[in-house]
């Protein structure tokens, strides 16, 4: 980056620098998970110093955790549930929840990110940053809801926003388990363990499904 663009004041040049600043992030994610990824190497991507990097975000946690909202926000806005025309039991449930997971699976940035979210991302921001995100992450859950339920009709409110909310807990939680060291797969295929992303697969379709099955029962 040139000096006269480092030192730009006009909220256009503002903002193309915070837009610089986000996709150098969003480009560094597709070559390796957030937590290789430090703000000195981010800033170099950028051609700019940490000290400018800070000026526009609090901190590398609150980059990446804009890079998340965008990446579920347009995750959302390309998301098409079909249930299907069956009346047989729990048939709909069971297609909605695959075509989520097969959705997710297809996603392995933003899966990356719901992962690093609340252990990482979580940890370094401030009060504002943090009131931002959450009211951003509220509203993307409740847009999520709505998906679900108007897919899954007899699930109410309160059980689409639980079943929305244990997508990003099951991703959260198995995404970790796709890509495992060298040392580690070795290990688990010599136990005849399924690989890594095999199990993120079965392992997140399967919880799905099992999700949204129980909160339609219980729901009827």
């Amino acid at each position: 980056m040139s000096t006269t663009f480092q030192r730009a004041r006009r909220p256009e040049q503002v903002a193309a620098r915070r837009e610089a600043i986000l996709t150098a992030a969003a480009q560094m994610l597709r070559e390796r998970p957030v937590a290789d990824i430090s703000l000195r190497e981010l800033a170099e991507r950028v051609g700019l110093a940490k000290s400018n990097v800070l000026r526009y975000f609090d901190s590398r946690e609150a980059i990446f955790l804009e890079v998340l909202d965008r990446t579920w926000t347009a995750w959302l806005d390309g998301l098409e549930l079909d249930p299907g025309r069956s009346r047989a039991r729990h048939v709909r449930e069971t297609r909605v929840a695959t075509e989520i997971a097969t959705s997710l699976i297809g996603e392995p940035l933003l899966c990356d990110l719901f992962a690093a979210m609340a252990s990482v991302l979580e940890r370094n921001i401030s009060l504002e940053v943090a009131r931002d995100f959450k009211g951003r992450f509220t509203a993307n859950t409740a847009r999520f809801a709505e998906l679900v339920r108007a897919a899954v009709p007899v699930l109410d409110e309160a059980g689409a926003t639980h079943f929305a909310g244990a997508v990003v807990v099951l991703v959260a939680g198995l995404w970790p388990h796709a890509k495992p060291t060298e040392v580690v797969a070795t290990a688990s295929a010599e136990l005849g363990h399924p690989c890594g992303a095999d199990l993120f697969a079965g392992g997140l379709t399967e919880g799905l499904v099992n999700q949204l099955v129980g909160l339609a029962a219980r729901a009827t």
